[in-house]
């Protein structure tokens, strides 16, 4: 489909996004960020996990992620959704975030995994961006416990500025 990533040989990998992502970002790495996935998303874009470990230094008052600690690995993990789906586009247009909100749902322990996914497809903001508009788009994070449950839920609004 015009405006996907090329199959398999042009596809971002977790490596490639990882080492991006903390080359750009150093709170990324001063938190301990890591990921661990970064796999098509069925509408043109990828799908991204990141980790944040479970560190004293990074805790509360109540012994889990602070919840700025967990902001950034949310905004990080969308930030990583964004680079790997509009890579090939940053010759032309710079990432920002526009805003952000999170819920937190249930209270977090140990390290937790957050996965983020672009909410609109690929095709449609190049598409934008082709007709010489600033296109946002939003990416839904999921911030999950070890056990599976589901500690926040996040959205960071993006935007390709176009240079």
């Amino acid at each position: 489909m015009p405006g996907m990533a090329q199959p398999d040989t042009d596809a971002p990998t977790t490596e490639t996004v990882a080492a991006a992502m903390l080359a750009a970002v150093p709170f990324a790495r001063t938190l301990g960020i890591s990921f661990s996935e970064v796999a098509p998303d069925g509408v043109g874009g990828y799908r991204v996990a990141a980790e944040l470990p479970d560190r004293e230094d990074l805790h509360n008052h109540v012994g889990g992620p602070h919840a700025g600690a967990i902001f950034s690995l949310g905004e990080t993990a969308s930030g990583a959704a964004v680079m790997a789906t509009f890579g090939d586009q940053l010759g032309r247009a710079v990432p920002l975030a526009v805003h952000a909100e999170i819920t937190y749902r249930k209270l977090a322990m140990g390290a937790v995994t957050a996965t983020a996914r672009i909410n609109r497809s690929r095709d449609e903001v190049v598409a934008e961006l082709d007709a010489g508009e600033r296109p946002e788009f939003g990416v839904e994070v999921a911030i999950i416990r070890p056990d599976g449950a589901v500690s926040a839920e996040m959205l960071v609004v993006w935007t390709l500025r176009p240079q």
